[in-house]
């Protein structure tokens, strides 16, 4: 596809995950929290995962070793307890009545009952943090925006209530806490800045939901920083460009928010988006993921820490 034709990628929200959860729980698990990029034959288009808290936790600083050596068994097992599952359910209310509504439609709606329902989506995170009783993680703001409850399901099976600290809707990080007594591991990063490509890394996180958590998968680094134009809405009339680390690791729906790690087990990136599909010519698209640099991700954390970013629903 030429450069003129490319069309910028979409980013949309809840609602659509939510959709997606729903279709493909009835194949084993509700799923979602992920951005997932489809080109199809037409147009570009993508799927995309409120208490205050004040932390006196520690900056949390990228590390001072540049590694990137080891096997990639020894680098998943140093992180592996550090992963979680992050299940986030969205409340929703309607009415009905005993005529099928239609007494609501001609102003009589004295028999109308309120009815509630719940739909569940999941995505990724990972801890980096351990302090005072608390323990926090990162994931992706589109993985629970929306989300009236949010829950974290740990490596080992154990599911924890977890109260959202704060958010960046600009960089689609998200900060979450959870009691602290559960976790065994924590992950560090690495600088982003000094990754190169050809560099082996792996992806972690729950393709599909947590029934398939901690799953891993092995890559490259196709491009260090790949400039990704991300569409805010349907019609393309609101953009936002960044930066972002491109790697051919198998990345699937609900891997989002999940660790792009070195063969160290430092954290480079945490997992955003995917391109997959085909192009209005028919190219298959394939092999293209995306993970927000962890320079990034580590400046935004220590500003949602430091109360500087945006606090929205727990």
């Amino acid at each position: 596809m030429s450069e003129k034709n490319e069309q910028p990628i979409k980013r949309q929200g809840q609602s659509k995950i939510v959709i997606l959860a729903l279709t493909t729980a009835l194949l084993g698990g509700g799923v979602g929290g992920g951005v997932v990029y489809a080109i199809d034959q037409n147009q570009q288009t993508a799927t995309a995962t409120n208490a205050t808290t004040t932390s006196t936790a520690t900056t949390t600083n990228l590390s001072t070793t540049s590694e990137t050596s080891g096997t990639a068994t020894a680098a998943y097992k140093k992180v592996a307890n550090a992963v979680v599952s992050v299940i986030a359910t969205t409340e929703s209310t309607g009415s009905s009545d005993q005529y099928g509504g239609y007494s609501s439609r001609f102003g009589d709606d004295s028999d109308s009952q309120s009815q509630s329902s719940s739909s569940e989506s999941e995505g990724s995170g990972v801890i980096f943090k351990k302090s005072d009783g608390k323990a926090y993680l990162v994931t992706n703001n589109h993985v629970v925006d929306g989300a009236d409850k949010l829950q974290v399901l740990l490596n080992d099976g154990t599911k924890l209530t977890a109260t959202l600290v704060g958010t960046s809707a600009s960089k689609d990080i998200a900060v979450l806490s959870i009691d602290a007594s559960k976790v065994s591991a924590v992950a560090t990063f690495a600088n982003s800045s000094t990754i190169a490509a050809g560099e082996s890394v792996l992806a972690i996180g729950s393709p599909l939901g947590s029934e398939y958590a901690n799953t891993v998968t092995e890559g490259i680094v196709s491009a260090p920083s790949r400039t990704v134009t991300v569409s805010e809405d349907d019609n393309s009339q609101s953009t936002t460009t960044m930066k972002a680390i491109q790697t051919d690791a198998a990345i699937n729906s609900g891997n989002s928010g999940g660790p792009l790690i070195n063969l160290s087990g430092q954290i480079i990136g945490i997992t955003s988006m995917k391109l997959s599909g085909q192009t209005s010519s028919g190219t298959t698209v394939d092999g293209m993921g995306f993970a927000i640099p962890s320079n990034v991700v580590v400046a935004t954390i220590n500003s949602i820490m430091s109360g500087s970013s945006s606090t929205q629903a727990s």
